[in-house]
């Protein structure tokens, strides 16, 4: 049987045994409350694009996993990498840190010169090419033109340092919706070594098609010679597209996301955009008698300043997190507070997700929910019993500081790569 609701000028077919959900995550506390004044074509509208997403990813997911056993393939571990590189480039040498030439191609939008700059810096001589001035990948006409022009100034830009100036290695964070399989190719031809760091590989390792080219890492990572992906499940897509992956989760910089000595005087505090299902846990908190206050884009105490925002982490008893994907149901991955917020001292409790028992020991570094009557009890628990939550907080800045800087990660990726 097949349903077909008609909302406005659109229409959402609904085929029997969708199993699509009356409200999205943490949605029956919704409706039991009465606090999303969506109108009901609008849900319905995000639930059916949020399950219509799962579904796509669950496919490629399964697809990919397919690809990857037939092929008979593995993934790499450090070893293969290591010879992978060696092989490619016989005549490096490693430098002694702090020695490298790096060339770092990428765009800052709110926290990349905050903690990805600073870091290289502390590995080598750092040059940045940051197109956004002069080509802005924002504007409408971005894929129709601006971005073959950007892609050939990248170029031109790139060829010239290197030849001007000695360059050990290239490091990028991009995307097929920022450069083209063409130009990838051309980048590789240089002879330099080039990783490329990934963030969304949850979501987007395909993402959208323009122009019969992925969005997303699909078409580019092949002329890579190491995908840095922070995202576990997609290490066999790499291997399937020819390419080299590395699993690395985000980081932290300890400069800049640290404690400070201030009065705890906030209970609980998110800092995070307003958007998904956000707004309603918020407020399903406050009607619980909790007392949370949020900031930035969309709250109504607006954004925080980089500074006040590590601030509030230490003047928090209890920093929320959310881990979900938005725009999808039960996806979640790693987000960067994951990281900042026990770096910067502060507490942390955030929804649930497997990947994180990769980095912290839940329970005794971090703490985590799944469900709304979870988040509540935890949350007063956790004001009740300060001695338990301060020991939690401690370790988790113990282990981020020890572990999770992103210094550690670009000395990871650049000693396999035999640079230093």
């Amino acid at each position: 049987m097949i349903l077909f609701y008609s909302i406005g000028n659109r229409g959402i077919i609904i085929a029997k045994g969708m199993n699509l959900p009356t409200e999205p995550a943490f949605g029956k506390f919704v409706m039991m409350n009465n606090k999303d004044t969506t109108p009901y074509p609008a849900r319905l509208r995000r639930q059916f694009r949020a399950w219509n997403n799962s579904r796509r990813l669950r496919k490629e997911l399964s697809s990919y996993g397919s690809q990857f056993d037939s092929l008979r393939l593995a993934v790499p571990d450090e070893k293969l990498i290591c010879n992978a590189i060696k092989n490619k480039f016989p005549n490096t040498e490693p430098k002694p840190k702090g020695a490298l030439n790096i060339l770092a191609i990428y765009h800052h939008y709110n926290w990349e010169n905050e903690s990805l700059k600073p870091s290289l810096k502390k590995i080598g001589k750092v040059r940045h090419y940051d197109w956004f001035e002069q080509f802005n990948h924002q504007r409408k006409d971005w894929h129709s033109s601006i971005k073959a022009k950007m892609n050939e100034e990248l170029l031109h830009q790139t060829e010239q340092w290197i030849r001007d100036d000695s360059t050990d290695v290239i490091f990028t964070y991009l995307s097929g919706d920022l450069i083209s399989p063409e130009a990838m190719r051309k980048l590789s031809s240089f002879g330099i070594p080039i990783v490329n760091l990934a963030l969304n590989d949850k979501e987007s390792f395909i993402g959208k098609i323009r122009n019969g080219q992925a969005t997303g890492m699909r078409d580019i990572c092949r002329y890579f010679d190491i995908c840095w992906t922070s995202t576990a499940d997609a290490l066999e897509k790499y291997c399937v597209e020819g390419a080299l992956p590395v699993y690395l989760p985000e980081g932290a910089n300890p400069e800049i996301h640290k404690p400070y000595d201030v009065e705890k005087s906030i209970d609980v505090s998110f800092v995070g955009q307003c958007y998904g299902n956000r707004p309603a846990i918020i407020q399903a908190l406050r009607d619980s008698g909790i007392l949370v206050e949020a900031f930035g884009y969309g709250w109504p105490n607006g954004p925080l300043s980089t500074e006040d925002m590590v601030r509030m982490y230490s003047k928090s008893k209890i920093n929320l997190g959310f881990g979900g994907v938005a725009g999808h149901r039960d996806t979640f991955c790693l987000k960067g507070r994951d990281f900042e917020i026990p770096m910067s001292g502060g507490l942390y409790l955030t929804e649930h997700s497997p990947e994180l028992e990769r980095v912290f020991e839940i329970g005794k570094e971090i703490l985590t929910y799944k469900t709304l009557d979870e988040l509540v009890k935890k949350i007063q628990y956790l004001l009740d019993h300060p001695d338990e939550a301060e020991a939690i907080r401690k370790a988790g800045h113990r282990r981020s500081a020890f572990e999770h800087t992103w210094e550690m990660r670009f000395e990871k990726i650049f000693t396999l790569m035999g640079l230093i």
